[in-house]
């Protein structure tokens, strides 16, 4: 199997560039696995395509509004940084786009006006490592002055403030709570409270678990074959109460529907070959593509994923390449809206 078989043909124009006007208002395409059937309906109704006794796992991980402009000030020339991750030293590991690269010791003045970040190294991957100001509110700074990062394939004019402050709003699902994603778990932005509610109200209840989404859910596969891809590491946290729940469950009969690929990846790193889970915290590298034998998940929620993506590999494992990649087809065909603001699709 190759990367090249995990290819599809999109048009441009179903990339969602803006979320539905409503969240709860996408458009859900359902695939049975077993029988192959599939239905085209509207994620408002998702209650009516679970059973009492399913049991919802939702990513409470909160993007970061970690994107800074900033100005060398050796040079005067414009930068752009996306501050990823604060090491131990308190140094941060960092994305940057900049003209020409720096060396030790620039320095970059953020549009504060007073805040000076030094770069200290480069890294692997495009990465490098910066030293911020030791006394500086770094969470305060992103609510002032950071700028949601989104995706690169979602286009925005850097001159209209009303669409940054939509992404502030609606790049972040409604139960989002701890702080440190670079991305967001893009299958529960289609949930409200209300829905959430609705749910409940027919015994399909949720639990939390938390996966910070880094920057290589955005890396490409450049390799020819998927299992010489090397992922990069995502913190997770799965608390004493949630696993608790999810057992109970997976005990009782019931299903275990994952929202989302960083859920799966979550729940199938810490899970035992029993598909029972424990209270942990760590950081994951796991790869899921086909084929692999899944312990914990029943069924997945998620959105409609690039081409020869890490994400689609994922989906394709779950429920078969094939099956996969003709609901793709279909989705097109029906002009579903693709990726992070886009339509999402139920896999049970």
């Amino acid at each position: 199997m190759e990367t090249a078989d995990f290819n599809y043909e999109l048009p441009d124009e179903l990339i969602a560039q803006e979320p539905a006007t409503r969240r709860d208002g996408a458009r859900m395409l359902v695939l049975c696995r077993s029988s192959g059937r599939i239905q085209h309906c509207e994620f408002k109704d998702i209650h009516t395509h679970l059973l009492p006794g399913d049991h919802l796992v939702l990513n409470d991980t909160k993007v970061l509004s970690a994107r800074l402009r900033a100005t060398r000030i050796d040079t005067g020339g414009s930068v752009e940084i996306l501050l990823l991750e604060r090491s131990a030293d308190g140094s941060w590991d960092a994305l940057l786009k900049a003209s020409n690269r720096p060396t030790r010791g620039v320095r970059f003045l953020l549009e504060d006006g007073s805040s000076i970040i030094t770069f200290l190294e480069d890294g692997d991957r495009g990465r490098c490592r910066l030293e911020l100001p030791h006394d500086m509110d770094v969470f305060q700074l992103f609510e002032t002055y950071g700028e949601i990062p989104l995706p690169p394939y979602i286009r925005r004019n850097e001159n209209d403030p009303s669409q940054h402050e939509q992404d502030r709003s609606r790049y972040q699902t409604v139960f989002a709570d701890r702080e440190g994603a670079v991305a967001a778990p893009t299958a529960g932005l289609h949930f409200t409270r209300e829905s959430l509610e609705r749910l409940q109200s027919v015994n399909i209840d949720h639990s939390l678990v938390t996966l910070h989404v880094g920057i290589g859910t955005f890396r490409p596969v450049r390799v020819v074959r998927p299992e010489d891809h090397q992922m990069e590491e995502e913190r997770y946290v799965v608390t004493a109460e949630s696993s608790r729940r999810i057992n109970q469950v997976r005990s009782s009969g019931g299903r275990v529907i994952a929202v989302g690929t960083t859920v799966v990846r979550t729940l199938e790193t810490i899970a035992a070959v029993d598909g029972m889970v424990h209270e942990t915290e760590g950081r994951s590298r796991l790869f899921i593509y086909p084929p692999y034998s899944f312990r914990c998940v029943d069924a997945l929620l998620t959105n409609f994923h690039l081409p020869e993506s890490t994400l689609l590999m994922l989906v394709c494992a779950f429920a078969g390449k094939d099956l996969v990649l003709e609901a793709y087809r279909e989705a097109v065909q029906n002009r579903y809206r693709f990726y992070s603001y886009g339509d999402c699709m139920l896999i049970l």
